[in-house]
């Protein structure tokens, strides 16, 4: 009975003492050692109303404490009922016995304080016609599917509009149900108005199709059914299958169209539980299905796909069921505060490299994929099915005439390609790479048959990845001029891609517990494959001007979108671009790419965080960078694939995480890079040189005002190399109005709109710790620090460069001047040597925040730089954490000459070019290990308590992952 299977009422066969389980979950009781509940162990039905009937006598005449009375006993019920499901589904028993059982016991209340209310409050002896009701359960407690904190769907059917007897039993039950703390969704109408209502919305018409029996008058019951199948839902299934697909394609819509979202709606996401009602309530309403096995007689599903209906059911719904069990709501989102102690209590542990969280959450996406194909394929049948009967305007699920191709095992449909025999697959295996070869070559959609048809075989189709024609076949599409990722999509959907290419296969549904990554790790990479090919096509030439200028220029296309499909492949254990870079030359020589290519392809996956490190965390104005990256770039065709891949590779991460920060950070390191590759050479010298020049080229062009020549004459190449001519002139123009005016300290600003931020400058006699005082203006304002540029003028002034931006990655106060006065005004009060830094106020974490474990590291590099020693530092971002290790440097004596401050969803990520106060590296290792302790005790210095739940019950923490 229940979710998956039907059963009459207990209560409409008068089984009042007997209500099991379903077989369907014998097994996975027999697992967990548990036995099928009967209600009557559970709630004892009799005993309850005997109770009721005693309290009635006791305190007849005294309402108000009858009916606290009463309250008492049927929320006492509830409450072992829910304990014992809850206690069941601990102990392995699953979500569909939790459901099951909840509403088992929900119908016991309910109709044992019906029973009290027609017995002892609306006691009626002769009742007429007009003096009855039925209480029907609805929607998902139609179903025998009610969640522990969902609402409880009924429908009241009265036999005429004004009956005054039934209105009155009606509100007595309502009112009882809202005082026990139930949440009641209800309709009260005749028959004749549920057909009338159930015709125009197909909401409703869905709960009706739904609807069960619990107790009152049979017969109104038995009417409504009965009328309902005959008057309604009798040759109406081509319509109601159009507004089922329709309600589905909006939801997916609101709740965002990729099921692959690392925060998971379990119920409205893509291939989450309203999916499966969606074929539910599809199948039943066309072939009044209850049963799983009726969905193999019918045709809809072989006996494998029921089992994988099945048992993708239950996953979700022992989900669901924990979810609100651990929330003490009817939470339905999978959020990272909640994902750690979810894999608890789905008896997920740590395994090597894969903590649990990141086990459960692959698990999950995976089954929510199986939910899809096996929507796909209900829908390619039922599409074969109701296609003779489908109305004008439905024509996007059904269609007309096909039309023969040139390559007989396909035809054209509708718009649409698909196999010509659905049985060809079984004997052409090749034919389920050719259908979405020809579907890019003729700008086509695939017919949902035929994707069905290749779901059901490409993941058993052991042979097809070794086929020398099928390769060709796979390259072809990696070579499709409109982009492969339409195609890559579509196939990764049927478990094609990951039957051709295991190493890609071995990534799909993987999760990183962080909270940069928006999406799964392969849909992420086919996200980054799409805008590749958008990025080719012109889509972003506003937005990407550089990358849209130099994709024509590349040489090695067809290298590029491999590795970018397979850039992310070395994710788990280990060093994820060394094992990417392996996995990729396994994957290349399996499907026949020569050797050159395959190396490049191995190259760009082994180097493809490369790009993004260096010019968020290096000193661009340091020639030692430049030579270094120069070095293992080595060409000026790898500079361009290595950006272009890069680009996409941080789009596709997902929103917010691009901006035009980094934009212009990467187009900075190209430019110089390609200067430097140009000349020949990568040797230091050679870049020495390059960097002069253009350094040279700057001044020659900058400075023309004699009021400012000689002050910025005396700043070396550094400051001429990290700026472009637009900041150079805007320096130019605040030290002017500052030596002008004579000031000694002076605080200027601006809204860089070209990098997304707004830049902060600062003259003042230098001082020791002046960089920490700043930075504390700023962690106190709210204003994050993306880069800081420290300089010296001969005469001791100070001569600072801030970048920073708002809490919305927006440049700080662009819309309201008053945030950047009160900025400047607190940063010249720091600028003073008896300045007294303000404690800054740590804001609480969020329960988000406080669900990862981040693990601190600090690395002190010296040869990253010829002069300066390189610190860089990770932790936990939080308020402050840039003054406190500031200060910290500044205790060890440390002048800072530049900081790269940049930030990975929870974690900070900083870098800092040190000097001793001699002008030397830090290279005296006492000192390194006190200042690395030192810096250690920062990042330690906040870590946040667990989130609390429930009763204030703390939840499992994870570690958060570090891979990009």
């Amino acid at each position: 009975m229940a979710i998956l299977h039907k059963a009459k009422s207990k209560r409409a066969d008068s089984k009042k003492d007997e209500l099991a389980s379903t077989s369907l979950h014998e097994d996975k009781l027999k697992r967990a050692k548990l036995k099928p509940w009967k209600i009557a162990d559970v709630i004892d039905g009799r005993n309850l109303r005997v109770q009721l009937s005693a309290a009635a006598q006791d305190l007849r005449g005294n309402n108000d404490a009858l009916r606290a009375r009463v309250l008492y006993l049927l929320k006492g019920a509830l409450f072992r009922g829910r304990l014992i499901a809850h206690e069941r589904l601990d102990a392995g028993a699953g979500g569909i016995d939790c459901a099951e059982l909840l509403s088992a016991v929900q119908d016991e209340v309910i109709a044992a304080l019906y029973d009290f209310a027609i017995t002892h409050i609306f006691r009626v002896h002769n009742r007429s016609a007009v003096e009855r009701v039925s209480i029907c359960a609805t929607g998902g407690y139609g179903r025998y599917a009610l969640a522990p904190s969902s609402d409880v769907d009924l429908l009241f059917i009265r036999p005429t509009k004004d009956a005054i007897w039934a209105e009155s039993v009606i509100e007595y039950i309502l009112y009882m149900m809202w005082d026990m703390g139930l949440k009641v969704g209800h309709a009260s109408r005749t028959v004749p108005q549920c057909l009338r209502s159930a015709k125009d919305d197909f909401t409703i018409r869905t709960a009706v199709l739904e609807m069960r029996f619990i107790c009152g008058d049979q017969p109104l019951f038995d009417e409504l059914e009965k009328r309902l199948k005959a008057e309604l839902f009798h040759n109406t299934g081509t319509e109601f299958i159009a507004a089922k697909l329709a309600e589905r394609d909006l939801r997916h819509a609101r709740s965002g169209e990729s099921r692959y979202m690392v925060e998971p709606n379990i119920k409205d996401g893509k291939g989450g539980l309203r999916d499966i009602h969606t074929m539910f309530w599809i199948a039943k309403y066309i072939h009044g299905i209850n049963d799983p096995q009726d969905y193999v007689k019918k045709g809809l599903f072989s006996k494998e796909q029921i089992k994988a209906f099945v048992n993708a059911t239950e996953f979700l719904w022992t989900v669901r069921c924990h979810l609100h069990f651990l929330t003490g709501r009817a939470e339905e989102r999978l959020t990272f505060d909640l994902q750690p102690e979810m894999a608890r209590l789905m008896g997920y542990g740590d395994r090597a490299d894969n903590p649990a969280v990141e086990r459960f959450m692959k698990r999950f996406f995976l089954v929510t994929k199986e939910v899809g194909s096996l929507t796909r394929i209900m829908s390619a049948k039922l599409e074969v099915d109701y296609l003779k009967q489908a109305p004008k305007g439905l024509s996007r699920w059904f269609g007309a005439r096909p039309k023969r191709l040139v390559d007989k095992r396909f035809i054209v449909e509708t718009g649409r390609i698909g196999f010509a025999n659905l049985d060809i697959p079984k004997h052409d295996s090749l034919a389920m790479i050719s259908l979405f070869l020809e579907a890019d070559r003729s700008n086509l959609d695939i017919d949902p048959a035929s994707l069905a048809i290749v779901a059901q075989r490409a993941p058993h189709d052991l042979k097809l990845a070794g086929n020398p024609q099928a390769k060709k076949l796979f390259l072809q599409i990696m070579e499709s001029k409109n982009g492969p990722a339409p195609m890559l999509n579509l196939m990764n959907e049927c478990g094609l891609l990951g039957r051709m290419v295991p190493e890609f296969g071995r990534i799909v549904g993987q999760t990183q517990f962080n909270m940069y990554h928006h999406y799964t790790v392969d849909e992420h990479t086919l996200r980054a494959v799409q805008i590749l090919g958008e990025v080719e096509h012109g889509k972003y030439k506003l937005e990407l001007p550089l990358a849209t200028d130099i994709f024509p220029k590349i040489l090695n296309r067809r290298a590029l979108f491999l590795a970018m499909l397979l850039h992310d492949v070395g994710k788990g254990e280990g060093d994820q671009q060394i094992l990417g870079a392996k996995a990729t030359r396994l994957a290349c020589k399996r499907l026949g790419v020569d050797d050159d290519e395959t190396e490049l392809a191995a190259w760009l996956v082994g180097h493809h965080l490369i790009m993004s490190d260096v010019a968020q965390k290096r000193d661009l104005g340091d020639p030692t960078t430049i030579v270094k990256f120069a070095e293992a770039v080595e060409s000026l065709e790898k500079l361009r694939l290595l950006l272009v891949l890069t680009v996409a590779d941080i789009r596709a991460v997902g929103p917010g995480v691009w901006n035009d920060w980094k934009a212009q950070l990467l187009r900075d390191l190209y430019k110089i890079t390609e200067a430097v590759l140009r000349g020949g050479r990568t040797d230091e010298a050679m870049a020495h040189g390059v960097l002069a020049a253009q350094a040279d080229m700057t001044r020659s062009a900058v400075l023309k005002d004699p009021t400012t020549s000689e002050w910025f004459s005396t700043l070396d190449n550094s400051y001429w190399l990290g700026f472009d001519e637009n900041q150079h002139l805007w320096h130019q123009a605040e030290i002017k109005t500052a030596l002008t005016s004579e000031k000694l300290s002076y605080v200027g600003s601006r809204f860089a709109n070209n990098r997304g931020a707004t830049e902060i400058l600062v003259l003042a006699p230098d001082r020791a710790g002046l960089f920490s005082s700043i930075a504390a203006v700023f962690a106190r304002h709210g204003a994050n620090v993306l880069d800081a540029r420290i300089f010296t003028s001969r005469a001791g002034q100070a001569f600072d460069i801030f970048a920073i931006q708002d809490s919305q990655n927006a440049a700080y106060g662009a819309h309201d001047n008053r945030l950047i006065d009160a900025l400047k005004k607190e940063i010249l009060s720091a600028l003073d040597e008896n300045y007294q830094a303000k404690p800054v106020t740590q804001a609480s974490p969020t329960r988000r925040q406080a669900a990862f474990r981040v693990e601190p590291f600090v690395l002190i590099d010296n040869e990253a730089s010829n002069y300066d020693s390189v610190i860089e530092v990770s932790g936990l971002d939080r308020t402050g954490l840039l003054a406190d290790l500031a200060q910290k440097l500044h205790d060890e004596a440390l002048n800072i000459t530049s900081a790269h401050i940049g930030g990975i969803g929870e974690r900070a990520h900083d870098a800092f070019y040190v000097r001793t106060l001699d002008g030397m590296k830090l290279l005296d290792k006492t000192r390194q290990a006190r200042l690395k302790n030192a810096l250690y005790d920062v990042l330690r210095a906040y870590e946040p308590d667990a989130p609390l739940i429930v009763a204030k019950r703390k939840l499992a923490r994870a570690r958060a992952s570090t891979r990009r």
